[in-house]
């Protein structure tokens, strides 16, 4: 079986508060996108599980890749057999575009199919939250409103198949810890739910990432890069998640700074 994880973007994101468990309170939208796909081959076998990731050097061993970290997690309840999975890496790492999530749940939809589980996306979603706070979106890739840790979803009817959406990978890499280091905590003044459903043209100046603040000072490319695409026409700019990828809609592609 042959599946391509997508990635995502996130409209808005609103820290809301530290939790308890060390984990923080996030508003966001979250909002499926096309242009890099990871490619999963995953095929039953009689031996030992594996996985091969390529390029290599993308994780530390194969038993921390969520990808087996997600079988591992069916075979513990379920009868799931062996498989080897061979992962082709297209989207970046590091960039707050959701491809490690996306993977693991590819993995958790291909064994509920490969072994005949007939677990429903609400099952598969609780076992997607254990492994990572947004890989349960990626159950079904349709745009949600998510609260907690982005566990929490909500659908809404946001379509942006008439816009453009360009996103710019600057080859930094922002791991998700360095980012929420340098947030402080605070409810947002301006309601994400509603604000999606205004125009696009009507996002920039209220939509905002809250990462941006501290990683803007931090890696000045970003700011610069996301002026660039304000110049170029674009509606709206912002950094997808803990970065490092800029995304611009509006009604045309844009281009990054070294175009």
């Amino acid at each position: 079986m042959v599946i391509r994880p997508l990635c995502k973007i996130n409209i808005g994101l609103n820290i809301v508060e530290k939790r308890k468990d060390g984990f923080h309170n996030i508003e966001t939208v979250f909002y499926p996108i096309l242009q890099w796909t990871d490619t999963l081959e995953i095929t039953p076998c009689e031996g030992d599980s594996s996985l091969v990731v390529v390029p290599q050097g993308l994780t530390t061993t194969m038993e921390d890749n969520l990808c087996m970290k997600a079988l591992r997690l069916l075979q513990r309840d379920l009868p799931v057999g062996q498989v080897t999975m061979r992962l082709q890496k297209n989207i970046p790492v590091g960039a707050g575009l959701g491809g490690g999530s996306s993977d693991a749940a590819a993995v958790l939809n291909a064994l509920n199919d490969l072994f005949h589980l007939n677990l429903t996306d609400e099952v598969l979603q609780r076992y997607a939250a254990q492994l990572g706070s947004d890989v349960a979106f990626f159950i079904r890739s349709m745009p949600v409103y998510a609260t907690g840790r982005g566990e929490v979803m909500r659908p809404i009817s946001l379509d942006l198949s008439r816009k453009e959406i360009t996103v710019i990978h600057p080859g930094l890499h922002i791991s998700t810890a360095e980012a929420y280091a340098g947030v402080t905590p605070h409810k947002a003044d301006y309601s994400l739910e509603e604000a999606v459903k205004l125009p696009v043209s009507e996002w920039k100046g209220l939509i905002k990432n809250d990462f941006e603040d501290t990683l803007f000072v931090r890696y000045p490319v970003l700011q610069r890069l996301k002026e660039h695409l304000y110049a170029q026409g674009a509606d709206y700019v912002s950094l997808s998640g803990s970065g490092s990828a800029v995304y611009a809609i509006g009604d045309e592609k844009y281009f990054g700074l070294n175009h």
